[in-house]
């Protein structure tokens, strides 16, 4: 009935016209917007086994198109292991099988989440941008989840102890050092004593404690937590490490 109508209207033309627009900006919107949302089960169908698809990969939620790089991502390829899904704690754990291969990034450190956001920067830069994966990152509207917040404000956290750890050691000299098959390790201070010397900040980044050698001069050596190398005279300025 309201087709007569609307054939028989003085505005029939203009009013057919703008249901005709919409149609085909509807139709554009679901076919080539950016901020497509997948399912899990949606983007395990981009995995590059079928040939008529792109290939489609998640980090962080976010979905890219890696066709460009099919040797690499495709069936057979390298890194197919990441295709067809987010399996973001591979990109720094390196385990690429079975539980390696999930987006969740319980237990890493706050330089691992940070090395995790600049893999999602270099996928942003290098492939295009095609959607998002609800789940964990993003909700159902397409929104960043509290998770998704939480890592990158432990990923800025990390910036910020890396930087202040460099500030930090930059006051106390590195040593210079070497390494070869046949000679194995080698440290050296041009002016000083070389010294192991624990790096307290690295629990904060990395989750573990860990030494670096810097150069101390002979007036510093009676410092607390200097460490000298196993097998190393004292006033050695030389030591095999």
């Amino acid at each position: 009935m309201w087709l007569k109508t609307l054939a028989t209207s003085p505005l029939s033309g203009i009013a057919l016209f703008v249901i005709f627009l919409s149609l085909i900006l509807r139709f554009s919107i679901n076919f080539h917007t950016s901020q497509r949302l997948f399912s899990t089960e949606e983007l395990a169908l981009f995995n590059g086994t079928d040939e008529g698809l792109p290939i489609l990969l998640g980090i962080l939620g976010s979905v890219f198109d890696v066709t460009k790089g099919k040797s690499h991502y495709g069936s057979g390829g390298g890194y197919n292991h990441f295709s067809g899904r987010d399996a973001s704690r591979a990109f720094v754990s390196g385990n690429f099988t079975g539980d390696g291969l999930t987006d969740s990034l319980r237990g890493l450190s706050s330089t691992e989440v940070k090395s995790l956001v600049e893999w999602r920067d270099f996928y942003f830069r290098t492939y295009k941008f095609v959607g998002k994966l609800v789940g964990r990152y993003y909700d159902s509207q397409g929104n960043p989840t509290k998770y998704l917040k939480g890592v990158e404000a432990k990923a800025a956290r990390g910036a910020q102890l890396q930087e202040k750890q460099k500030i930090e050691e930059a006051k106390q000299p590195a040593c210079s050092s070497r390494w070869s098959q046949d000679e194995g390790g080698e440290v050296w201070c041009d002016v000083g004593y070389p010294r192991l010397v624990q790096r307290p900040i690295e629990i904060a980044v990395t989750g573990k404690m860990s030494k670096r050698c810097a150069c101390f001069e002979e007036s510093q050596l009676g410092q607390p937590g200097l460490e000298v190398y196993q097998d190393c005279d004292y006033h050695a300025n030389r030591c095999k490490a």
